[in-house]
């Protein structure tokens, strides 16, 4: 028998893209898949693609998730905490939502309100030192799908001194599934279609953990909702330390920082990232340039917001936490066309 996981709140998108991966892990034994309103329902009726699964989505009991040896919880913003506190110590937690990520309790309640739960490991492996806190972690606080695109982009810049921690600037366009499952009026097909929308402008709650992740003491953010189903493209522009800083310097930093890394390319240059080109994988695709009339350094990244930045990220995180191949259960490959 292999290690036993669960999953709560698998009726969402996440939720769903976590059983799909866990579906074919060679390692994992998904064990149970818990929802709210869905519970009760067969899973195939909540996710089509997932008819051969046969599971029915049960009640969010703590004493049966408390069964397994590993549990993902895919619950709103601001629920994790309650039941993960209803779990014992034994039971390995990844948390997909933003409960633990922060470690300011001051921006926890400014961009999310309420009490501060606390701060467990972040999920971002491929962030110098993270693997290894990872790995020793019991509880680990996956990335939110915006920062993990950002975060790739920016935090070797920063860290090497190519860029300026002062005056990020973000422009970052998301699929709908970013927003849920939950029926919402500006989310209808017939609003979204031929449609570029922004949300949430100077003030998203991925400001404080992207600037926590990478080091950037301001940054300005304007996410885009755009009418497809998955998928983000983020564009980061930061000023550079000195004139001296080419397009190549950049590009190299980033070569340096992700070579060996599975699932972060680089590519090569004159190619774009596409975010149909991440669709379905683990993969985050990077290119770099610097502006040539403002000088300012532009990076370019694109995932599947359900896989690097949500579902894949999160199992990425389990393989390091269980002691198996970090590639376990997960490609770098997206579906494309």
């Amino acid at each position: 028998m292999g290690i036993r996981v669960a999953v709560a709140g698998a009726s969402g998108y996440a939720g769903g893209e976590l059983l799909r991966l866990l579906a074919g892990h060679p390692e994992f034994d998904l064990t149970y898949a818990t929802a709210h309103s869905q519970a009760g329902q067969p899973l195939y009726r909540v996710h089509p693609n997932l008819a051969a699964l046969d599971l029915t989505l049960a009640e969010t009991d703590p004493a049966l998730l408390a069964t397994a040896d590993l549990v993902f919880l895919a619950l709103p913003h601001g629920e994790s905490a309650a039941l993960a506190a209803q779990l014992p110590d034994s039971v390995k937690i990844v948390d997909l939502g933003a409960d633990f990520r922060l470690s300011d309790p001051g921006q926890w309640e400014q961009y999310y309100g309420g009490t501060h739960a606390g701060t467990w490991a972040y999920g971002l492996p491929e962030l110098p030192g993270q693997r290894q806190q990872i790995a020793n972690a019991q509880r680990v606080a996956n990335t939110g799908c915006y920062a993990a695109a950002v975060t790739l982009a920016l935090a070797p810049l920063i860290a090497s001194g190519v860029a300026e921690a002062e005056d990020v600037v973000v422009v970052a366009a998301s699929g709908t599934s970013g927003a849920g499952k939950s029926p919402k009026t500006h989310l209808l097909a017939s609003e979204i279609m031929g449609d570029l929308t922004p949300y949430k402008v100077g003030a998203h709650q991925h400001v404080p953990e992207i600037k926590q992740a990478t080091g950037a003491r301001s940054l300005s953010m304007t996410p885009v909702l755009a009418p497809m189903p998955r998928g983000i493209l983020a564009t980061v522009t930061a000023k550079r330390s000195s004139c001296d800083i080419t397009a190549g310097v950049v590009r190299e930093v980033l070569a340096d920082a992700y070579a060996g890394e599975p699932f972060v390319q680089v590519l090569p240059e004159g190619s774009w990232p596409h975010t149909g080109a991440t669709a379905g994988s683990n993969s985050a695709h990077l290119q770099a340039t610097v502006d040539v009339d403002s000088g300012r350094i532009i990076v370019v990244s694109a995932l599947d917001n359900l896989g690097k930045g949500a579902a894949g990220q999160a199992v990425q995180c389990a393989n390091v936490m269980s002691g198996l191949p970090e590639t376990s259960g997960l490609s770098v490959f997206g579906v494309f066309p």
